[in-house]
This record gives structure tokens, sequence and C-alpha cells, in this order.
């Protein structure tokens, strides 16, 4: 783990700019944020959402490889989660960032 206050090398900041580019899309963020509530497979999601399964499907690949979703088998279904604590804790700060702004313009 790298101290805070160190300046990034051109490799993380690269990473961290492909991470935060996956938090960019209105619909992944609404995907991590079913996830946040509980596991889910795609079927489920599509209906919260009201998204095709394909679609939902399309985004979860993006999310599953930028290692911010887990998945595992369940009989034939698919069942995401979220990756750990650390997304989480982005989703939940991140909102309640966007809350304060909104309270104190």
């Amino acid at each position: 783990m790298t101290e805070k206050n160190q300046p990034l090398w051109e490799g993380e900041a690269q990473q961290l700019a492909e991470l935060f580019k996956i938090f960019g899309d209105p619909t992944r963020i609404k995907l991590l944020f079913e996830l946040l509530s509980s596991e889910s497979c795609v079927g489920d999601l599509a209906l919260a959402l009201d998204m095709s399964q394909s679609a939902v499907s399309h985004q979860l690949r993006i999310i599953k490889e930028s290692r911010l979703v887990k998945c595992r088998r369940e009989g034939k279904n698919m069942i995401y989660s979220l990756a750990d604590d650390h997304v989480r804790t982005i989703l939940s700060q991140g909102r309640e960032h966007i809350e304060e702004r909104w309270e104190n313009p």
C-alpha cells in the first residue's frame, strides 16, 4: 500500500482513470447500487432496472473485468455481488458527496 500523500506514478494514474470510467456510466452505477443492496442474477437485475438481460449482461461483463463485481454459479444462474468493501465505500461515499452538495450548494 502506498502512502496517501505520495504522487501517483503514471501507471497508477492510468489505472485510476480506467476505474473511474466505469463509474462514469449511469447504467453501470445503477447496477452497482442494485448489487449494493443484495447479490442478484442477471434476470432480477434486468427486471429491477427495466433493461434487457443482454444489456445487463454486457454491462456486468465490463464491471466484472474491472474487478468491481464477482460472481458465483447457483444452478443455471450466475449470481453477482460487489467484489469487496472498497466498492461499497466508493459507492456510499460518492452518494454522500452528491447529497452533501445538494444540501449545501
